[in-house]
């Protein structure tokens, strides 16, 4: 093994179970060219300057044909980028658009006003779990309820869920392959699922704008007093599509790997069943030491960058290295042992910069009630396979089925 040939050992499905040994081996050099001429940055200083770094760009559009590093091949959707792959100004437009619905200055509250119904969503999933022994976290549980979340947030009647379900799972299931099946089948199935949900999501758009409720599409198409103007039909359409795959990974992950997580360390898992305000330093940690989003691939250098001694050069393809610069003992003392208590935990789970996490406070209450409720309702909850069975896709890193044992539901 070199330098050269890490990224692709990192994204070698054989280490996913624990990528985090190449990831120290990676922190020896910094900022590491790969043999196929990608740059991947790994430590925790150089990672939090890059991703405020006006000139790296996010934009396809900007990127030279690489190697791809093992990851699935975008979709060509036909459609334009949504902003997370746009620069600014446009990048700054339309995520200044999206956030008036969804949080301060002018809608503070929409995230802090779901408790209630998350917490009602993630009780009637625990409830199915009734009579049995077992449950998969990741198939009855985490997948989906963040789709049921989304469904809520963008106003998706009730009796049109289970179509939205479906699409949902046809779009999600593209970003972790299964290497059986062939991808021109694939992204015919993924392509027919995203056209479905587009024409329905731009009529349920003209629906809201004729019978406006308090759902954030409704929001968004009602909302005349932006001084960016409004969003076109085909923006909100790519929004709202872009809420529902970033939403639905960041938080199926955050969730499985934190259950997870909590049941390697029976003690935490004890101590968040007692103490339901643990949850909230608790998730911040899991962003930290299982983050959700492992790798940030394939930006473009739009100049020579000096960076740890090396020149990265104009024109080039960076991965950054979240996972690992969250392991920086450079930055957070006794990085590889899982501490809620840990202070100055400013992780690089969300990213940073521009680009940082649009749903974060979202994500966040989601896992927060999810666990807390796990943790008080599973009685005597046991992994059934350590280490499980995980997703093929190495960005967004987390186990594909999280078999975990119990003895009964707690009321």
């Amino acid at each position: 093994m070199t330098p050269g040939t890490l990224l692709q050992q990192i994204t070698d499905y054989a280490n996913r179970a624990d990528p985090y040994p190449l990831y120290a081996e990676l922190r020896r050099t910094p900022v590491s060219r790969q043999d196929d001429g990608v740059y991947v940055v790994s430590t925790y200083w150089e990672i939090l300057s890059l991703l405020q770094d006006p000139r790296i760009s996010s934009d396809t559009r900007n990127r030279l044909p690489q190697a791809d590093g093992g990851l699935p091949p975008e979709e060509d959707t036909g459609l334009p980028p949504s902003f997370i792959r746009l620069d600014p100004p446009e990048h700054d437009r339309l995520r200044r658009l999206a956030t008036r619905p969804f949080g301060p200055p002018k809608s503070p509250r929409r995230v802090h006003n779901m408790r209630g119904e998350l917490a009602r969503m993630v009780s009637g999933l625990i409830d199915g779990f009734q009579g049995r022994d077992q449950a998969d976290i990741v198939d009855d549980f985490a997948y989906p309820f963040p789709v049921m979340v989304i469904c809520k947030l963008l106003g998706v009647p009730h009796e049109d869920e289970a179509r939205f379900h479906a699409w949902a799972e046809t779009i999600i299931s593209a970003l972790d392959p299964n290497p059986a099946e062939g991808p021109a089948e694939r992204q015919r199935t993924v392509q027919q699922a995203r056209s479905e949900m587009g024409l329905y999501l731009a009529g349920l758009i003209e629906e809201h704008r004729r019978a406006p409720g308090d759902d954030m599409l409704s929001a968004l198409v009602t909302d005349h007093d932006s001084p960016d103007g409004q969003m076109s039909p085909v923006e909100l359409v790519i929004t709202a599509i872009l809420l529902l795959i970033a939403g639905h990974e960041t938080t199926v992950n955050l969730i499985t790997n934190g259950m997870l997580t909590l049941l390697r360390h029976p003690d935490v898992l004890k101590r968040l069943r007692e103490e339901p305000g643990l949850a909230i330093p608790l998730v911040e940690e899991l962003l930290r030491y299982e983050p959700p989003v492992q790798l940030l691939p394939q930006r473009t250098t739009l100049a020579d960058i000096d960076i740890a001694g090396t020149t990265i050069p104009r024109g080039a393809t960076i991965w950054l290295a979240l996972a690992s610069g969250n392991r920086d003992p450079q930055r957070f003392p006794d990085p590889d042992r899982f501490d809620p208590e840990r202070h100055d935990n400013q992780h690089l789970g969300f990213g940073n910069g521009i680009h940082y996490c649009f749903g974060a406070p979202l994500a966040r209450l989601e896992a927060q009630i999810a666990l807390t409720e796990l943790a008080r309702r599973l009685g005597n909850p046991r992994l059934v396979e350590d280490p499980p069975p995980y997703r093929q896709n190495a960005v967004l890193r987390g186990p594909r089925h999280l078999q975990v044992a119990f003895d009964g539901l707690l009321a």
